[in-house]
């Protein structure tokens, strides 16, 4: 677990403290910020990726042109990403003990995925995980997760992911609209 960080004198719990990072960085590094977020969201931390949308960076673009960078760095980021929850899912679903673990757990993220991903899935392939993937302010580990047990191709997993992530954050910036845009 990670320890909790002060910001401006207030403590700040398990991730949050990198959710403020990508909210307040400044300048071209916050894109390397944005991509190792965008990368750790895809696999391993809780929470939504919507948050680079927030970042503040001054790279002397018109705001489109900052959007858009900010959009395909995350998207790429989480595309990264993806692959290795790829992996670990490839890995998992060869794992006897790995399936009979989820079952248990608190959450059956098997029995949610055979619920909805899997007929998302089965339905629609990759253009089904990169429009569940488009679904704004849903935690997208477990997506990626669950169809990572039922894909095979790692490129079109990759390319996937991507389309889902520049979908997400073109949804979120029609649904909040002025509010992002005005940042």
């Amino acid at each position: 677990m990670v320890a909790p960080a002060l910001v401006d004198g207030v403590a700040l719990g398990s991730f949050e403290w990198l959710e403020h990072v990508v909210e307040t960085t400044t300048g071209w590094a916050g894109l390397a910020i944005i991509f190792v977020y965008s990368f750790l969201i895809a696999f391993a931390l809780p929470g939504v990726s919507e948050v680079v949308l927030a970042a503040p960076l001054d790279l002397g673009l018109s705001q489109a042109g900052r959007l858009a960078l900010i959009i395909v760095v995350s998207g790429l980021g989480k595309a990264v990403g993806s692959v290795f929850a790829f992996h670990i899912g490839q890995e998992a679903k060869e794992s006897g003990p790995v399936i009979g673990f989820l079952r248990r757990s608190r959450f059956d993220v098997v029995e949610w995925s055979e619920n909805k991903t899997l007929q998302l899935a089965r339905k629609w392939g990759y253009v089904g995980m990169a429009l569940a993937l488009s679904v704004p302010f849903f935690p997208d580990t477990l997506s990626i997760y669950a169809f990572a047990v039922l894909e095979e191709d790692y490129v079109k997993f990759a390319l996937a992911t991507f389309a889902g992530s520049v979908g997400r954050l073109l949804v979120t910036l029609f649904l909040v609209g002025s509010t992002v845009a005005a940042l």
